[in-house]
């Protein structure tokens, strides 16, 4: 029985630890942003490859 509230008492700290890294991250503005991953995919950030080393000589 004394293993069980262990258990419990562990599970709270851990739980506790969780939350407060959730909150630290919050307040550090790390979810600010909700706009820029929906269109991401958009953006054409890649460079363009260019033909010449493709070509065999």
């Amino acid at each position: 029985m004394s293993v069980l509230f262990f258990l419990i008492g562990a599970s709270l700290l851990l739980a506790v630890g969780f939350l407060a890294a959730f909150i630290i991250s919050v307040r550090s503005g790390q979810y600010d942003d909700d706009y820029t991953p929906s269109v991401r995919i958009l953006f054409d950030n890649q460079p363009k490859q260019s033909s010449s080393k493709t070509k065999q000589p």
